[in-house]
């Protein structure tokens, strides 16, 4: 070629043209693997090239700013040198995000249902599984954090399974131990749609040990905000009963076990699935430290909760907001909402530490909801939190995954919310996006919601009681 590739005004199309000849030379598989090494270490020295002389590294690009998909945090010898996010990240001048998973989590199984309705009369089973919380919303968000590279620009960790102790702070001791049993015995089903199969209680305190060692490692200085990928879900669980895939209540044990080790007391928690966080609303209900906030789509589940009229009782009264939206709001609804309801209110709390319940059932493509948020949506609402997090506690901010039933696109939104959390270069475009911005409410209709909003922040604004 006479010339160093890596020189070429543009060296992803050079190095495209000499895959095609390397092709030619080797066998398919090694040819692709050169060719992704190739475009990787093209697209770090491009962006090395913009760097000023003995400057830093520049801020990765926002949605919307010109980032390419190709764009890669470090030379791909680092990457396979398996050098992790802390240091790398540090160096860059980047937030360290923590990311905590255990695949152990995503065996969790069991139940006859379609959707979710039992089988049986004249329900007839699914050819693709049963109930819509599976493993593979899951599993195809880390495959895509994978393939992009995001997963190697994130201090990726296991946690134990949470201890009786830590579970009875928030659980009946009833409860678990009808729980462990069945589990032990083959699995079944207590609540309403929580069923599970044998090591069912075993793989549900994994998942609320993950969020526990996620706020523990945010609390600590460890990493500065993290996510865990809790499967079950944990928002809709009482204390004594196990509903809507929810076996045990991930957050509140997190938080209770945080509370008693001393290493917090304010908390707010922003629930943002589409479906009201009734668990976690009944646990804190009377706790003043504890402010829960639950965005969500009005009379989807359950039906009988999340009323913007329950605010909390006795010591917690006020310490509970549920912003229950219309059917069809979308991206900018959304956005609205968490500018003059959710920011406010958590703003007024002076939490120590900020804790999501992550749920992507809000987006457009969600068999369980009917709402129209997108990718960009869970990225926004992000950054709003991940800026007051910096303005109110340090950037503490821990995010656990709830529900989510789109297998196309929860990867696509989880990955929003990562980049976002972690400012990674790693990035995974919405394919989705344009088709989408021209499905969300029309000007009239988005009014209607904004007038809506502003009936709520009246209400809210009023003493509660």
């Amino acid at each position: 070629m006479g010339r160093n590739i890596f020189q070429a005004e543009d060296p992803v199309a050079m190095i495209q043209a000499v895959s095609r000849v390397v092709h030619e030379l080797m066998p398919a598989g090694q040819a692709f693997e050169l060719y992704n090494d190739l475009k990787a270490q093209a697209c770090f020295a491009a962006l090395a090239r913009r760097d000023p002389p003995g400057g830093a590294a520049p801020r990765p690009p926002r949605s919307g700013e010109g980032a390419s998909p190709l764009a890669l945090p470090r030379d791909i010898s680092e990457q396979k040198k398996g050098l992790d996010r802390g240091a790398v990240g540090a160096q860059a001048g980047r937030m360290a995000t923590g990311f905590f998973f255990d695949e152990r989590c995503l065996w969790h199984g069991g139940g006859n249902y379609a959707a979710t309705l039992p089988l049986g009369g004249l329900v007839q089973p699914l050819a693709a599984g049963g109930l819509p919380e599976s493993p593979e919303t899951k599993r195809r968000l880390k495959n895509l954090m994978d393939v992009t590279g995001l997963s190697g620009e994130l201090v990726v960790r296991s946690a134990p399974e949470a201890g009786f102790d830590d579970l009875v702070r928030v659980h009946s001791v009833k409860y678990l131990r009808e729980f462990k049993g069945l589990s032990d015995s083959g699995g079944g089903e207590i609540g309403l749609r929580a069923p599970f199969a044998r090591g069912g209680y075993e793989i549900a305190a994994l998942s609320a040990g993950l969020a526990s060692a996620a706020l523990s490692a945010v609390l600590a200085g460890e990493v500065d905000n993290a996510y865990a990928l809790s499967r079950p879900p944990g928002h809709h669980c009482l204390p004594d009963f196990p509903n809507g895939f929810c076996l045990l209540a991930n957050i509140a044990i997190a938080i209770r076990a945080a509370q008693a080790r001393g290493a917090v007391r304010r908390v707010a928690v922003v629930d943002w699935d589409v479906h009201h966080g009734n668990g976690t609303e009944a646990i804190f209900y009377e706790e003043a430290d504890v402010l829960t906030i639950s965005l969500h789509q009005a009379r989807n589940y359950p039906l009988d909760t999340g009323d913007a009229a329950d605010r909390g009782r006795g010591a917690g009264l006020g310490a509970n907001m549920n912003i229950p939206l219309p059917p069809g709001a979308g991206h900018a609804t959304y956005l609205e909402a968490m500018e003059r309801l959710v920011v406010p209110a958590v703003r007024a709390h002076r939490p120590e530490v900020i804790v999501v319940a992550c749920g992507y059932d809000a987006g457009a493509l969600d068999p369980l909801g009917r709402m129209l948020a997108t990718a960009e949506t869970f990225r926004r609402m992000t950054r709003m939190l991940c800026e007051l997090a910096g303005e109110l506690c340090g950037g503490r901010l821990m995010m656990t995954h709830e529900g989510g039933y789109s297998e196309v696109y929860v990867p696509f939104c989880g990955h929003a919310v990562l980049e976002e959390m972690s400012g990674a270069r790693a990035r995974a475009p919405d394919p989705l996006a344009e088709t989408l911005a021209q499905r969300q409410p029309p000007a009239g209709m988005q009014a209607a919601y904004s007038d809506y909003l502003g009936e709520l922040e009246a209400l809210f604004s009023r003493p509660a009681g």
